[in-house]
């Protein structure tokens, strides 16, 4: 089936119609971007995995394209490119993306929404998930288990924390990654002073520099061999190793700072218990992550105030998405019992505009609707 058919097929069932207009009524505008997009923006915030999930193709002039992996960055791109970028606006869509899935169809349903440019953030982000609840009420699915992060908690903590860059950008990383965060936790407990390398010279020569002049130093070696990348590494990655290995040498991860993380990422639970927790790790620790938790609390407010029952909703410090672009609120939907499959899931990006090219950053929370999935679950729920 085209997607022009496909499409047409979707806007026809009574779900897209229920859907859509409850999109509407709450004032999100209908957005329908380019099906071929550059594919440089995927792959430089979703990093180059994704590669071999989408589908390329090049142009006349050598620009690399692909078929939308998925709507948020095309949205974004137009309202970006539009008289309103800056001002408050929404949209909603409903259309095909394409993205290669081992077993299962390579073209298939997305539905969603993206605000733009709101200020009250913790109002924006409570409604966000009511309107994916409404989303999951559309297909007849109501039993639905609401799991929830902010990895403004997390970033805040590192900071409160205040460890080497170096330190900083790896634990991100493994918590955008969803690598276990407990083992290499205790991987850069571990003294490494003793451990001799083949590269002590370049160790040396980057002790205390910061991730500009390292990548500067390390391409300018790799310049002089006359390569761009060894194994399959790139210059940058090269270079975040080397000042990884650097710093080691200047000592390992604080095991203050270990302890805190710890206690930190084992919070989870429902969000009041989980706020009366992190203000007594805070206190504890003495460690002023209070305009985070505000942030939290505040949310937590406008999620009751819009009848979200928040004692069912489960909260984790541990809880991300896997995508580095969140900076804030993140949440899943999932039919309870149906284990790791997402039904809907969003959150708070607010860094994403500038890297898309605003010279000015524009808050921006959304989600997307797994429409093969709930489609799914409502025929199983209305059997």
């Amino acid at each position: 089936m085209t997607a022009t058919a496909t499409s047409n097929a979707a806007g026809s069932a009574a779900w897209a119609d229920t859907l859509l207009l409850s999109f509407a009524q709450a004032g999100y505008v209908r957005a329908e971007p380019a099906i071929l997009q550059p594919a440089e923006p995927f792959l430089d915030l979703s990093g180059e995995d994704i590669r071999k999930s989408l589908y390329l193709t090049t142009d006349l002039s050598g620009e690399e394209l692909c078929l939308r992996p998925d709507l948020t960055i095309p949205v974004a791109r137009d309202y970006l490119a539009s008289e309103r970028a800056g001002q408050p606006a929404g949209f909603s869509y409903l259309g095909p993306v394409f993205r290669y899935r081992s077993g299962q169809a390579s073209e298939f349903m997305q539905a969603g929404i993206e605000s733009f440019g709101r200020q009250d953030r913790p109002a924006a982000d409570a409604e966000m998930l009511a309107l994916a609840l409404e989303a999951t009420a559309a297909f007849g699915v109501r039993d639905v288990e609401i799991r929830t992060g902010d990895v403004a908690l997390f970033n805040a903590l590192l900071d409160a924390l205040d460890l080497y860059p170096v330190w900083r950008r790896r634990l991100v990383k493994d918590f955008n990654r969803k690598i276990s965060l407990e083992q290499d936790l205790e991987r850069l407990a571990a003294a490494t002073t003793a451990t001799r390398s083949e590269y002590e010279g370049v160790l040396a020569a980057l002790a205390g520099s910061d991730r500009k002049a390292a990548l500067a130093f390390v391409t300018d070696l790799m310049s002089i061999a006359g390569t761009t990348n060894v194994g399959g590494r790139t210059t940058a990655e090269i270079a975040d190793r080397f000042l990884e290995q650097s710093t080691l040498k200047g000592g390992a991860l604080p095991r203050e700072a270990i302890t805190v993380l710890k206690r930190f990422l084992s919070i989870s639970g429902n969000p009041d218990d989980a706020i009366a927790e992190l203000r007594a790790l805070t206190n504890d620790a003495k460690l002023d992550l209070a305009v985070a938790i505000d942030q939290f609390e505040s949310r937590v407010g406008f999620m009751a105030a819009r009848g979200i029952d928040v004692k069912q909703t489960r909260f984790s410090t541990a809880f991300g998405r896997g995508l580095d672009y969140y900076t804030g609120f993140e949440f899943e939907l999932h039919y309870r019992g149906n284990g790791a499959e997402p039904l809907v899931a969003g959150g708070r990006y607010d860094g994403l505009m500038t890297q898309l090219g605003s010279a000015d950053p524009i808050p921006a929370v959304g989600f997307s609707v797994w429409v093969d999935a709930l489609t799914r679950i409502g025929r199983k729920v209305g059997a």
